[in-house]
């Protein structure tokens, strides 16, 4: 070790003590290369201390007083004007205590070490896991009541869907068309269309009054049809509510309606994720519908949609129109009285 090197020649005077009932005899101590040689004063070897082994039994007082090792009664006295070899010996004291292993740190260190473990997993894989389980044992009856629970509260802050009589069967008739259950449309409260659990579909009212084109407002339901099937409806629910909620879907089949409500107020204007243009294409063409039209409608210019137009898989087609022109005026006057 380097700190004994340092010492190896330091000596200095002090008081040994073999034992209780012996004699107090002045000696040399002087530094070997593991051990401290205590010599009488004709440099005869009395005796050998471990230097790792050596403890001070009054630390802090004169004469420093130290035996080879602890509850020994071998004792050697310094006094304070040998300070050289005190200080070289608390130097190799820490030293020594440096270099040896400490059992103990390293135990904490693992219980920290497993601690974080546990807390990741419950941070990080417990939720995601949970959330997994409930959507494996909702039963669709579950899911079909949580999207009317999510309507009732759409409701409130948009106002009564609109449902003018003379317009439902178009409206119906384009739900058949783009494979979907169900399509509410919306006063307002919604910049243009949302899914919620149990099949059922949004659209703002917009989408039908502004357009000339039956093709547009079908659009707007495949695109939000391809983002259910990359982040189901009940999953966003339970991902942004809080694993509570999960938990308690699981073992009451319900969620709070205060958590619905809050759910729905963020949801309905935040703006929806981009659809993969492949996917929505496919979409289009499983429902023989023209993405032009959509395309145009999400972006005037074309340039930032020109996939959809380019690739439109019913371009060159002759198919059978999303609603015909009498249904499709009828389904323009849904919020009408």
């Amino acid at each position: 070790m380097t700190a004994y090197k340092k010492y190896q020649r330091l000596e200095a005077a002090g008081l040994w003590c073999p034992g209780p009932k012996e004699q107090r005899r002045e000696v040399i101590a002087s530094f070997g290369k593991t051990t401290l040689i205590i010599s009488d004063m004709q440099d005869r070897t009395l005796t050998h201390w471990s230097l790792a082994a050596i403890e001070r039994q009054n630390s802090g007082e004169f004469p420093a007083v130290y035996s080879p090792y602890a509850d020994c009664s071998e004792t050697l006295e310094f006094a304070e004007d040998e300070d050289h070899i005190i200080l070289a010996l608390e130097e190799l004291q820490r030293a020594i205590t440096r270099a040896r292993p400490h059992p103990g740190r390293l135990r904490m260190i693992l219980l920290l070490m497993s601690a974080l473990a546990v807390i990741a997993l419950i941070v990080f894989w417990m939720p995601r896991a949970i959330v997994s389980h409930a959507l494996a044992v909702v039963p669709d009856v579950t899911r079909a009541e949580i999207g009317l629970d999510l309507l009732d509260q759409v409701n409130r802050i948009s106002g009564p869907t609109c449902a003018a009589p003379h317009s439902l069967p178009a409206l119906e008739r384009l739900a058949r068309r783009v494979g979907v259950k169900r399509i509410v449309v919306l006063p307002s409260g919604l910049r243009e269309s949302f899914a919620l659990p149990g099949g059922i579909f949004l659209l703002n009212r917009n989408i039908l009054e502004d357009s000339n084109d039956p093709d547009i407002a079908a659009g707007f339901v495949l695109a939000e049809q391809v983002r259910t099937t990359v982040n189901n409806p009940l999953a966003h629910i339970l991902e942004t509510s809080g694993v509570m909620t999960s938990v308690r879907l699981i073992t009451t089949g319900t969620i709070p309606q205060d958590t619905l409500n809050s759910y729905i107020e963020r949801a309905l204007v935040a703006e929806r994720p981009p659809v993969d243009e492949q996917k929505l294409l496919a979409a289009f063409e499983k429902a023989s519908v023209r993405s032009t039209p959509y395309a145009y409608a999400k972006d005037i210019t074309g340039e930032s949609v020109i996939g959809l137009i380019e690739a439109d898989p019913m371009a060159n087609i002759d198919s059978q129109p999303v609603l015909p022109d009498r249904e499709w005026l009828l389904l323009q006057t849904i919020c009408t009285a």
